[in-house]
């Protein structure tokens, strides 16, 4: 699979995600940084919503859904500037609470020690935002056999209830706040996302941001502090009210409910492949933001423009997904043949060619359902070929479909 991405394939963050204050701090930090605007709103958000904590929420029917974000920042190591747009957010909300502050962490490694930090216990804050600068370490950790950090780390983006059902030493967590922000390259994750966590809802809850460097500064860049202190004080004032409002659900006003009715059909729309699989959540993670949004308004009520900021957002996501995951299917004899066949050209392959390419191992009905899979996708077809003498013959090519 191609790994690399043209400048000019790569998303832009629609004008209507700057919104409201974290449409100003993106505004402020940009033109003293070579951080891409989107990673510093993503991982805003994210860190706004997990300041303020698990009080604050809101309702699908019976299901309750905290402002709690995992997006997983891809682009190139170093030149794409993750780190760099982290430290500016981190600093600002450190700056406001600077307990929270210390409930940042990194070293995502088992499933033990991320309950053990928001375990019930008297005194034991129930936030944790957790930043992994090297977020392929945790897809192969939870690759293992076993190994059941995946599970906890879905149960966190759920519910915040977790539990370790270690023989010697359990450890319960009841309402935990945990938000996971990852970076990595694009050709570590399609290295490292196996298809099972890919198709178990692990990979949906994740949104999927492709970042890269958005300009040169030689000597660095410094926001000014006269500039950081009206922010401060913005943001200050939101996590005091969200404290005065404590346990209390966020609505969508009339004109949102309309602006929502009209575009969750396209929402709840499935795709096939790896790309439906990664994006399948697209209601409630546009549910998350918009009430992130509203609340950094210091509004317990989601209105149209709130809506449209978290819209603008998905947006970003879905394309950024589009582009990093590509015409991948999340099977990994369909993608080897897809890959093959791109490789191959015009001249295609016949089924003994794709045959041989799999080492004769893999059996005739199993390519059989990867070929259809590819088809389905739009990403290959097949022709039936007559020579002069012999019989017909099949020729699988490569098609359209989503790729790069």
């Amino acid at each position: 699979m191609n790994t690399k991405l043209r400048n000019d394939h790569l998303p832009t963050l629609p004008a209507a995600a700057l919104s409201g204050l974290a449409g100003d701090i993106v505004r402020t930090i940009e033109p003293h940084s070579e951080a891409d605007p989107a990673a510093v709103l993503i991982q805003t958000l994210t860190a706004a919503g997990n300041l303020i904590g698990s009080g604050l929420h809101c309702r699908v029917e019976a299901t309750r859904h905290a402002l709690v974000l995992c997006p997983v920042l891809v682009g190139e190591t170093s030149k794409a500037r993750k780190g760099t747009s982290w430290e500016h957010v981190k600093g600002l909300c450190a700056s406001v609470d600077p307990t929270w502050g210390e409930r940042v962490t990194t070293g995502l490694s088992s499933s033990e020690g991320l309950v053990s930090e928001v375990r019930d216990e008297p005194g034991i804050d129930r936030r944790l935002l957790v930043i992994q600068p090297e977020y392929g370490s945790v897809l192969r950790i939870i690759a293992r056999d076993g190994n059941t950090l995946s599970a906890v780390m879905r149960s966190a983006w759920d519910s915040g209830d977790l539990r370790t059902l270690v023989k010697h030493n359990p450890l319960k967590a009841t309402g935990a706040h945990i938000s996971v922000i990852g970076h990595i390259t694009r050709p570590e994750l399609l290295r490292y996302l196996s298809d099972t966590e890919a198709c178990n809802g692990f990979a949906n809850r994740l949104l999927w941001c492709y970042v890269h460097r958005s300009k040169c500064l030689p000597e660095g860049g410094s926001v000014p502090e006269a500039k950081i202190t009206p922010l401060l004080r913005r943001l200050t004032a939101v996590v005091k009210w969200a404290q005065q409002k404590g346990d209390a659900e966020i609505r969508r006003d009339a004109k949102a409910k309309k602006l929502w009715a009209d575009v969750y059909p396209g929402l709840s729309d499935g795709l096939p492949g790896l790309l439906g699989a990664a994006t399948s959540r697209a209601e409630a993670q546009a549910l998350r933001l918009s009430a992130i949004y509203a609340v950094l308004d210091s509004s317990a009520v989601v209105r149209v423009e709130h809506l449209r900021a978290a819209l603008a957002v998905w947006d970003y996501c879905f394309r950024s997904a589009r582009l990093i995951f590509g015409d991948a299917t999340g099977d990994p004899v369909a993608d080897r043949i897809r890959e093959a066949l791109v490789n191959a050209g015009a001249e295609g392959l016949t089924r003994t060619a794709i045959s041989d390419l799999l080492g004769r191992n893999v059996s005739t009905d199993r390519i059989a359902q990867a070929l259809s899979q590819l088809v389905t996708l739009g990403t290959a077809a097949c022709k039936i070929v007559s020579p002069e003498v012999g019989r017909p013959t099949e020729r699988w090519t490569a098609t359209g479909g989503r790729g790069t």
